[in-house]
């Protein structure tokens, strides 16, 4: 059952922050069916089913909703709206105790609700109201790409989680003179789109001195998801408004898309239950999520799911609606033209009209007929061969501009200039690609996310490739993209996933990566997707692999590499479990001359360096800590974040450094590991990890003194005869790269490819 929450805020009894406020009245909600453009179920005649009631208040409730809980007006449990009759100005609709607002062909708006803390003059918390929503995995209904995730405030940072989705950015400023009204770029209001078909979100909120710098003028944080069509930030006077709450609930609802059913069109025709009726059509629903709605043809109006389905309009009966000089001929879902007897002529007022007859002359009815049957064979064939023309024309200059867009010009000027120092660099064609995957085909996907799909192909050459189609694409850092994808084909390492090429005839580039078959290793320590447990010899050797991957990345690459998004599911196990370092969609490259970057804060939820997260500075120290999490799970077999530990230990790096501190470390280690591993060598382990998870990066070691270690370790296990290997561990010289996604969009699914795991990602910018 899809849920609803906020709680109320505790009782204050320091400075006042903004207040809260109860529901959204129907005197100040969104106006009702005016917020979309003309449907065709609300103006239908046969809008409800006979004997159902068609209005709640000022809302106009189409079938396949209804009114009434259990009345059997609408057509499931999923679409029955409860009319609250004890409002005493006027019945309130509701549908899970939400308030509805509107309810269109495709979409629904509901009331909102808004996550906000508030803290004294002195800094502390006097009021913290969390916000949070679930429309239930087998509902309808999705929040909509109308939406956008909006942070308001000065001192504050918010993260939006979903199943499968993390996001969020900061809002700061600590005056009033770095604030820019009708601008949410990050200072005092930071806003987001969300990927289409999420189903869940639960929102929470951080701040960094307690709003100490600019209480005078931001008391409170807020944060919220909603129509980004209705809330324009008004700079400083939203800061300071203590209603700015209530005018979010207000009047900003949040849209639903909605959908009939779980199935494609072409799986709903084939069933008894099918819901388009007469004269309609069904469409795709466009979230990702299966489900399908019905559309009334060209012609036709009324309610395609309820009586004898969409109705024939009379274009006749309104003169506005038909193009006839004198005689107008009603068909269905069209009508036709003529003239009175005796005139000739289309009887079209953008035509030749009607054309009186001539007394005085005979028409030559024969030639006339002859010339026009020639004429009329010579036209129909010139059309065709001339709309097939404009056809391919526009499809070769569509994919010249989206060649232009997404840098190729530069990419060829860059390899030309080159001279051959970026052969392994190809530009794949659209129709490569669509052979490669079978059109795309759905049996070609191995890796979905809230970012993109990654398909499995087959070249020409038959090599079997992974080919990653993202949704996103910043058009502001494509000259970086293709900067990064040139310099990170040269990465020559056998520890990182290759990159082929890319496609850039499509309106988001696509990565043709290396394809490798055994899965993340999040898989294999969490035991997801059948994959076997590593044995502890193959769990060091893993890390020994990765972290001399990443040194390389860090110190010999053409120029230096921060991965910045390091964690067991972007490390990828090929057919004899060597590890490939995958998924370099968040990474940046370090000029020479520089130690750091100011960037915006990107990487995974339990893996991300609390320094970065604090300071926005970049550094290779950022992907030790990543890393030394990763350890942590390959010795414990734990989750980074786990609802099933206590609050206080649901952070694993934190759990791991508080467990070595209480000298309980032997608690916490997987038995196997144990069992397998020496006392000596765990012990060693630990103690690296713990000076990776130090929250200080000039207090961890740099990458290289990392792989250093492993590899000794790694060399003193090397003889266990109780070691469980399981493939080739010969040591050969580097091989392999993969590119940087420029889209600031996080990339929200697992790895480079895999499926989906429960890790969750989050995205700050400013």
């Amino acid at each position: 059952m899809p849920t609803y929450t906020t709680s109320p805020p505790p009782p204050t009894t320091t400075s006042p922050p903004p207040t809260t406020t109860s529901p959204p009245t129907n005197d100040t909600s969104p106006a009702t069916n005016t917020t979309t453009p003309t449907t065709t179920i609300t103006k239908a005649a046969n809008i409800t089913k006979p004997g159902c009631p068609r209005m709640c208040g000022n809302l106009t409730v189409p079938y396949p909703f209804g009114i009434g809980i259990g009345s059997g007006c609408a057509l499931n449990p999923n679409f029955e709206i409860n009319c609250d009759t004890n409002i005493t100005d006027s019945p309130k609709p509701l549908i899970w105790n939400i308030q509805v607002y509107d309810i269109s062909d495709s979409e629904m708006r509901i009331s909102n609700t808004i996550n906000r803390k508030c803290y004294s003059q002195t800094g502390a918390l006097v009021q913290d109201v969390p916000a949070w929503m679930g429309l239930g995995r087998s509902s309808p209904y999705s929040f909509s790409s109308l939406n956008r995730f909006t942070v308001v405030g000065c001192d504050d940072g918010a993260i939006m989680n979903g199943r499968n989705f993390a996001n969020g950015c900061p809002a700061v400023c600590t005056s009033t003179s770095d604030i820019v009204k009708g601008k949410c770029m990050g200072f005092g209001c930071c806003q987001i789109p969300i990927p289409k078909g999420l189903k869940f979100f639960n929102t929470s909120m951080i701040t960094e001195r307690n709003h100490s710098l600019a209480w005078s003028f931001n008391p409170c944080g807020y944060s919220f998801l909603g129509e980004a069509s209705r809330f324009e930030f008004r700079g400083v006077e939203d800061l300071s408004d203590v209603n700015f709450a209530k005018r979010i609930e207000d009047n900003v609802p949040i849209v639903l898309d909605w959908a009939i059913a779980n199935l494609t069109c072409i799986e709903a025709q084939k069933r008894n239950d099918y819901g388009c009726l007469d004269n309609s059509q069904c469409v795709d629903s466009d979230t990702d999520l299966g489900g399908y709605r019905c559309s009334c043809n060209s012609g036709y109006d009324g309610n395609p799911y309820i009586g004898s389905g969409c109705q024939d309009i009379d274009e006749c009966a309104d003169p506005n609606a038909n193009s006839c000089e004198q005689i107008c001929i009603n068909t269905p879902g069209s009508y036709n033209c003529s003239c009175p007897e005796g005139f000739t002529g289309d009887g079209k007022n953008n035509g030749r009209g009607c054309i009186a007859p001539n007394s005085n002359s005979e028409f030559p009815w024969i030639k006339f007929s002859v010339g026009m049957g020639v004429g009329f064979m010579s036209l129909v064939v010139g059309t065709t061969w001339l709309y097939f023309s404009i056809k391919k024309r526009k499809l070769i200059k569509l994919r010249e501009k989206f060649f232009q867009q997404n840098g190729g010009l530069l990419l060829k000027q860059r390899i030309s200039s080159n001279e051959g120092g970026v052969e392994a660099t190809k530009i794949f064609t659209v129709e490569e690609l669509k052979k490669a995957t079978n059109n795309y085909a759905s049996d070609r996907i191995i890796g979905r996310g809230g970012n993109g799909i990654v398909y499995k192909g087959i070249l020409l050459d038959n090599r079997i490739v992974a080919i990653k189609k993202s949704k996103f694409v910043d058009e502001d850092q494509i000259e970086q993209f293709i900067n990064e994808v040139l310099i990170l084909t040269q990465v020559n390492h056998r520890n990182v996933v290759r990159l082929f090429g890319c496609c850039l005839e499509t309106e988001v580039p696509l990565l043709v990566y290396e394809y490798v078959s055994h899965g993340t290793l999040y898989e294999h320590i969490h035991s997801r997707n059948g994959a076997p447990w590593l044995s502890w010899q193959n769990r060091l050797r893993v890390a020994s692999e990765t972290a001399n991957a990443l040194s390389y990345l860090h110190s010999s690459a053409q120029m230096p590499i921060i991965h910045r998004d390091v964690k067991s599911a972007n490390l990828l196990l090929d057919d004899v479990y060597t590890a490939k370092v995958a998924d370099f969609g968040a990474s940046r490259l370090i000029p020479i001359d520089q130690t750091h970057l100011a960037t915006m804060v990107q990487g995974t939820l339990g893996y991300l360096d609390p320094e970065y997260f604090r300071t926005s500075q970049l550094t290779e120290k950022s992907d030790v800590y990543s890393f030394g999490v990763v350890l942590a799970e390959l010795l414990t077999g734990m989750k980074p974040i786990s609802r099933d530990r206590n609050d206080e230990d649901k952070n694993l790096a934190e759990y791991f450094v508080l467990s070595m501190r209480k000298n309980q470390l032997f608690q916490i280690l997987d038995r196997r590991v144990v069992r397998e591993g020496s006392l000596e060598q765990l012990q060693k382990v630990a103690e690296l990890v713990k000076s990776c998870l130090s929250l200080h990066g000039e207090d961890r070691p740099i990458m290289k003194e990392v792989a250093s270690e492993l590899e000794s370790l790694r060399k003193f296990t090397k003889n266990n005869p109780w070691a469980n290997g399981h493939g080739n561990e010969d040591e050969s010289s580097d091989l392999y790269t993969i590119p940087i996604d420029s889209n600031t969009g996080l990339n929200n699914f697992s790895g480079q490819y895999s499926s989906n795991s429960n890790t969750n990602s989050s995205n700050f910018s400013g």
